[in-house]
């Protein structure tokens, strides 16, 4: 008998890149440490563990027998409500309970409001360069990833103007991430105030991912004034995650803000995707929201002295620049011209120790930039980093 062929898979499934740090992190086994330790500055994870007080709440909440059974589609009473207060005060509008869902970290955030929103053969215009993950989201869901290029002497802050021309009669969003993934950038409240406005008038969606809101720079509290328009529910809606901020990300606990039209849709998709989300962490988070406040701020301030730590450790090297550098990220132009990123970012983890992820990874055009985390790391290993670099050389 001939040999049988596989039942076929979702082509665009198949046809969605591979998740691309587990190839990162397999060029930094080839390093022999001949450096010191390793410098893995990869991937987005908080540098140090969540206060104490905050694992106690865990500990306490995990042992109730509430906690094993499930819970509402959309989150836990204490979580939303906690949540809505802590956004009505972030930006200065009246968010209610009713238009929060509790999800099982942003990623899944974002699936379910992509879900919803469009549909095979539609488009979602991303600015480039994107977080990977929204782009691969988008792909295996038959929706084209429209990129929206970014201008780096802009500060990668994208314009709304451009992003009209791109707009036709099956683009259903477009996702703004701010301070942005992967270049750092903070966008300005003007610039967010215009792709509002942008929406309103073509009637789009407007998804903005603030996952790294908490750690804005000293003197931009509120990032724009957006949910205190009266009719933000029309087409606005909001991503968070509670992984960075809190030191979490191991909990997978998100959130979305919608209205209450928006989010009756959304939760179908919750409900087939995690019924509910894990509950004993919502109970520990939403006291944390105030129990740890103080620790937070300190954090978000640790934080941006990374970014300014960065940048000096950078500046005397010759043909590396910092393009822009916020919140857990830098994103910098590498000085070897028509050298592929990914080869930069292998001899750099094998030669010297500090792993990097290629520009690529992040959308087209990329080639002469890397994405560094400077979360992920002390300080005095951000201080080595120009020890690191000198005379590298390819």
């Amino acid at each position: 008998m001939p040999a049988s062929s596989p039942a076929p898979l979702n082509p665009d499934l198949i046809d969605t890149a591979t998740p691309p740090i587990p190839e990162a992190k397999a060029w930094a086994r080839g390093y022999a440490g001949g450096n010191g330790p390793l410098i893995d500055l990869s991937q987005a994870v908080p540098g140090s563990p969540p206060p104490a007080a905050l694992l106690e709440r865990l500990a306490e909440a995990a042992a109730t027998a509430e906690s094993t059974r499930y819970g509402p589609i959309v989150g836990d009473d204490v979580l939303r409500e906690a949540y809505a207060a802590e956004s009505s005060a972030f930006y200065g509008g009246a968010i209610r309970q009713q238009e929060i869902a509790i999800t099982a970290g942003c990623n899944q955030a974002y699936v379910t409001v992509m879900m919803a929103l469009a549909r095979a053969g539609d488009n979602v215009l991303l600015p480039t360069p994107w977080y990977f993950n929204h782009e691969m989201t988008l792909n295996m869901l038959g929706v084209e990833p429209r990129p929206l290029p970014c201008d780096p002497q802009a500060g990668f802050v994208p314009d709304a103007e451009t992003a009209e021309a791109l707009i036709d009669e099956r683009t259903r969003a477009i996702v703004l991430v701010t301070p942005n993934n992967p270049t750092g950038a903070v966008y300005p409240p003007a610039a967010i105030a215009a792709f509002a406005a942008l929406c309103r008038r073509r009637k789009i969606w407007l998804v903005l991912d603030e996952t790294y809101r908490d750690f804005l720079p000293e003197g931009a509290d509120r990032p724009h004034e957006l949910f205190a328009a009266s009719d933000w529910q029309d087409s606005l809606i909001g991503l968070y995650s509670f992984s960075k901020a809190y030191a979490v990300p191991g909990w997978r606990l998100g959130a979305i803000t919608a209205g209450e039209a928006a989010l009756a849709q959304i939760g179908k998709v919750l409900d087939c995707i995690q019924i509910s989300p894990v509950r004993a962490g919502q109970s520990a988070v939403a006291w944390g929201i105030d129990g740890i406040r103080a620790w937070r701020e300190a954090n978000r301030a640790e934080m941006n002295s990374r970014a300014a730590l960065f940048r000096q450790a950078i500046a005397p090297l010759n043909g590396w620049t910092v393009l822009a550098a916020g919140a857990y990220f830098a994103y910098v132009a590498h000085p070897f011209e028509g050298v592929p990123a990914a080869e930069v970012v292998r001899r750099l983890v094998q030669e010297r120790g500090v792993l990097a992820l290629p520009g690529p990874y992040f959308g087209p055009g990329q080639e002469q930039h890397l994405r560094i985390a400077i979360a992920n790391v002390a300080a005095e290993r951000i201080a080595a980093l120009g020890e690191r670099l000198q005379g590298f050389a390819l």
